[in-house]
């Protein structure tokens, strides 16, 4: 392949997964901005549970990918018949997974915002919302198997489609429930776990039904030559030691990463919670607004996780270096753009967000001095997408952990007693710089690529 033809793969790829990044993030965008003209305690009840949820959402990306990226490489090497094995023990392993996690979450909803060091206007509001949301996971996290799955088959169309329709059907549903059944912030929640369900149904019977590589209930798989119809026994769906142990190997240090940079978030949430209301609504309103400009970097690694994965599957690492340089490129030079966009437009994009002039002019503030780290941002978004591609996980995950932990909390708790939540912003902002850098520097050095080498030898 030319160096166009490569860049035009990717960009081909990477479209449909940025739309429907942005459109998630639009829908999450809508969502906080319909909860924020409820008045500074609805954005705060959100706010202030939004980090943990996020914390569950990482560990079920992670189970996920432990399956999705062991498909990757079996498509790339052409051996279907494994990828549809590896794919039915996954819906086995993940729906079990889900629903621990869902479980968990309901079991901690009520004294969450308490331990978080919410005000008590807000905690009833924040352990309904949390309820709900630790009630969905499950339609969450099979939605994001079906499309994590159909991504690393090559097919980016279908998910981002689908996921567009669900950013559109949450607005919808919202609207229903925040303001038509007056549910306040129970409804968004609401809105958002039925939007999930949808979307999960949907995605699922594109993925076993239609897919041509992975469809294992398409009428073609479900009979032999003679016409006889095969049955979908338990022991087809069995999971294995091969495939689970390979899954917990990339799936478990990603685990680890969610569980420590969710658990860094959820300090994070309780160093800016004494700083008060507006402070918690202006930090989570401007965590909205920020994933504007990050979301195409998301796009892109998605794109680069596909690339990489299958043409380490392939065997082809000047192919795998090439697509993996060329889509940092791409985030980079996007991302940047994004945070440009940014800076300019703050000030806009926090009023729509909410009517509160205090909150406007801090988060616009934060969103400012974030806009700078944007650039390398992209860079370690994208490299771990394509180290994820590869299966190394560990180190990138070891990385971010020393990053996070030992950069931008010990920074924010020093910052924030004098500077407020800006000073946390600044923070986050040197911290994710440093983190790029870090993650550049492994990519340009190749030693992730021994992974490769180790695979093939």
């Amino acid at each position: 392949m030319t160096q166009g033809e490569k860049l035009r793969l990717i960009v081909s790829l990477s479209i449909p997964s940025i739309l429907a990044q942005l459109s998630a993030t639009v829908m999450f965008f809508i969502d906080a901005s319909m909860v924020g003209h409820l008045g500074a305690n609805a954005s705060a009840a959100i706010g202030l549970v939004e980090t943990t949820g996020w914390l569950m959402g990482g560990l079920a990306m992670a189970a996920n990918m432990g399956f999705s990226v062991q498909v990757a490489h079996a498509i790339g090497a052409n051996d279907f018949k494994r990828a549809r094995r590896i794919l039915r023990q996954s819906l086995v392993c993940c729906m079990l997974f889900s629903i621990t996690i869902s479980l968990i979450g309901l079991a901690i909803a009520l004294p969450l915002p308490h331990w978080l060091g919410g005000a008590d206007e807000v905690c009833h509001d924040a352990s309904l919302y949390f309820a709900i949301i630790g009630l969905c996971g499950i339609f969450f996290q099979m939605e994001g198997l079906a499309g994590s799955m159909l991504k690393c088959s090559g097919n980016m169309k279908i998910p981002s489609m689908l996921n567009i329709g669900m950013c559109v059907m949450d607005v919808i549903f919202n609207y229903l429930f925040i303001y038509i059944l007056d549910f306040g912030v129970k409804g968004a929640a609401m809105g958002t776990g039925l939007a999930e369900l949808v979307t999960a149904i949907l995605m699922l019977w594109f993925l076993l039904f239609r897919s041509d590589m992975l469809g294992f209930l398409k009428k073609s798989e479900r009979h032999e030559v003679r016409g006889e119809r095969l049955p979908l026994s338990w022991d087809k769906f069995k999971p294995k030691a091969d495939i689970v142990g390979n899954a917990f190997k990339i799936g478990a240090p990603m685990a680890l990463q969610h569980l420590l940079m969710g658990g860094a978030q959820i300090v994070s949430t309780i160093i800016v919670a004494p700083l008060g209301t507006i402070a918690i609504a202006a930090h989570s309103l401007g965590i909205t607004v920020e994933g504007l400009c990050y979301m195409p970097g998301y796009g892109i690694a998605e794109a680069a996780t596909t690339l990489v994965g299958q043409s380490f599957g392939a065997g082809k690492r000047a192919l795998t270096q090439s697509f993996a340089r060329m889509s940092a490129g791409l985030g980079i030079g996007v991302m940047t753009l994004m945070g440009a966009l940014m800076w300019v437009f703050a000030p806009e994009l926090m009023s729509v967000m909410t009517p509160v002039d205090d909150i406007i002019s801090t988060g616009t503030e934060c969103l400012r001095i974030e806009a700078f780290a944007e650039p390398m941002f992209a860079a370690a978004i994208v490299c771990n997408g394509i180290f994820v591609g590869v299966g190394d996980t560990l180190r990138p995950a070891i990385m971010s952990l020393l990053s996070v932990w030992g950069v931008r909390l010990t920074l924010a708790a020093l910052l924030a007693t004098t500077y407020g939540l800006p000073g946390v912003w600044t923070a986050m902002a040197i911290e994710l710089t440093f983190r790029g850098l870090m993650f550049l520097g492994r990519l340009l050095h190749g030693g992730w690529l021994k992974t490769l080498n180790a695979a093939h030898s």
